[in-house]
């Protein structure tokens, strides 16, 4: 007999609920994501040269973006629990003219941290796309992804693939 998985923010009855965590136990969680910013090859070469535009430090204004909506995400997801972050932080490098950016956070809790480090990525890459639109209309933001998790109940995992490959680091500007 196959395996029947459950949406965990589903009753019974289909009706959307947050979970009840109370009687889980805290422990260390970690969480690790990424976002992939596609760039034209004039503004990718203006960021790694400068790390800016006219509109000012496009990385370090997508880093500090990521980590301020880290700690927003139960205000942006519904059926998140907040949580008492212990740390974000935000790296980025370049492959080419695209900028991979990696957003990790750790808290301990109750439940885990992966929308948190989600959301970081994601916003670290909106950012980036709002801050150079007027430059190019073509940039392409994709591969949101969890790359790894651990804590609680379901333990250790991590995705395995080629979206954990090799790149160079990012200048801060």
């Amino acid at each position: 007999m196959a395996h029947k998985q459950r949406l965990s923010h589903l009753a019974a009855d289909g009706r959307v609920m947050m979970m009840d965590v109370g009687a889980k136990p805290v422990t260390a969680r970690y969480a690790r994501a990424q976002a992939v910013v596609r760039l034209g090859p004039t503004i990718a070469r203006t960021l790694k040269k400068a790390g800016a535009l006219a509109k000012g430090n496009v990385i370090e204004t997508a880093r500090i973006a990521g980590i301020m909506a880290a700690k927003h995400t139960a205000s942006l997801i519904p059926m998140c629990h907040p949580l008492p972050l212990d740390s974000v932080s935000i790296d980025m490098r370049w492959s080419g003219n695209s900028l991979r950016i990696e957003a990790a956070a750790r808290c301990t809790a109750r439940t885990g941290v992966e929308m948190e480090a989600l959301v970081a990525a994601s916003v670290a890459a909106l950012t980036i796309y709002d801050m150079c639109k007027s430059a190019d209309k073509g940039i392409v933001i994709q591969d949101i992804r969890l790359l790894e998790k651990s804590g609680g109940k379901s333990g250790h995992w991590r995705r395995r693939g080629k979206e954990e490959g090799q790149v160079s680091s990012v200048k801060g500007g």
